[in-house]
């Protein structure tokens, strides 16, 4: 089979394709991106989606630390931004444009409103359903929600130059696109 090398330098066969790979073990798993003489612990550890995971989890936990200094979690930061922008909103669509489960939306609204952050009365449009709306105090919070998940984020990648940043995220939101 003759060989023509494509722009990237890797070879590329022009034969009738019936031809199989051959190559030693070695060879075969570097062409697959694995090396065999490598651990499996330290293959699965250099794949990018373990390190995709890590980054995230790190993310979450440090957004996580930051909004639970305001005495929330990420889901009272997802419900009241979605207020803040909807509302007043019905309860069912705040489910739907958030993706909580209504069981799981209902223990978030009882916290915010505990709180004092969101009011919940019947919609006057339809008042078999309940309407959420941002209190001024929620408003405040919700300033301050963003203002702590920044701060997060800047901990986060805080290893990168703002060029590195601006690349990564570009790059980010490709991989995530598909």
């Amino acid at each position: 089979m003759e060989k023509e090398t494509a722009a990237s330098g890797t070879e590329t066969g022009t034969g009738t394709g019936t031809e199989t790979g051959t190559g030693t073990e070695a060879e075969i798993g570097a062409r697959a991106g694995t090396d065999p003489s490598e651990p499996a612990l330290a293959r699965i550890r250099a794949l990018p989606s373990w390190q995709l995971n890590r980054a995230s989890a790190r993310g979450r936990r440090l957004v996580g630390e930051a909004l639970a200094r305001e005495g929330l979690r990420m889901p009272h930061h997802a419900v009241l931004s979605a207020v803040s922008d909807l509302g007043p909103v019905a309860q069912a669509e705040l489910g739907r444009t958030t993706g909580f489960d209504p069981k799981d939306m209902v223990g978030i609204i009882n916290d915010l409103q505990a709180a004092g952050l969101v009011t919940r009365a019947p919609d006057p449009a339809d008042r078999r359903k309940n309407a959420i709306s941002l209190t001024d105090e929620g408003g405040r919070r919700l300033v301050r929600l963003a203002e702590r998940g920044d701060e997060a984020n800047e901990e986060l990648l805080e290893a990168l130059t703002p060029g590195e940043r601006e690349r990564f995220l570009e790059l980010l939101r490709k991989v995530a696109e598909g």
